[in-house]
């Protein structure tokens, strides 16, 4: 599985994560099969999950006029995403996370997800 791909699968399950509440191990087992799963995939989701409160802070601190809890499930799951992998995936150039997250809240939020979502990640990045 590519990065890529890996991204929105992790994105698919954080939604639901933090929609529903539910446990993230019985989440993943229903969402994904064996060969779905990945290291990359496992890190963002265990990570995001592991880091939420110093994520959260960090997005919060960059929004200007709203709150996170005022945000769309969606961009908050690909900010969340997208700042993980800036704060603590030293591999990955900033810019290519900036780049997968606008093209997941391109993909999965309204005409203006993008251009909000690279908003504030330049923020992030500064």
């Amino acid at each position: 599985m590519k990065r890529h791909e890996a991204r929105e699968k992790a994105f698919q399950i954080l939604f639901q994560l933090d929609l529903l509440e539910e446990d993230m191990e019985q989440t993943i087992q229903d969402r994904l099969t064996e060969e779905e799963r990945n290291e990359f995939l496992q890190q963002i989701v265990n990570g995001v999950v592991k880091e939420k409160e110093t994520i959260d802070q960090k997005i919060s601190a960059n929004l200007e006029k709203w709150s996170l809890q005022r945000l769309p499930a969606v961009e908050k799951t690909v900010l969340r995403i997208a700042t993980f992998e800036i704060l603590y995936i030293t591999d990955i150039p900033e810019n290519v996370s900036i780049n997968e997250a606008v093209e997941l809240a391109k993909r999965y939020g309204d005409e203006k997800s993008g251009k909000f979502v690279n908003g504030v990640l330049s923020k992030i990045i500064k």
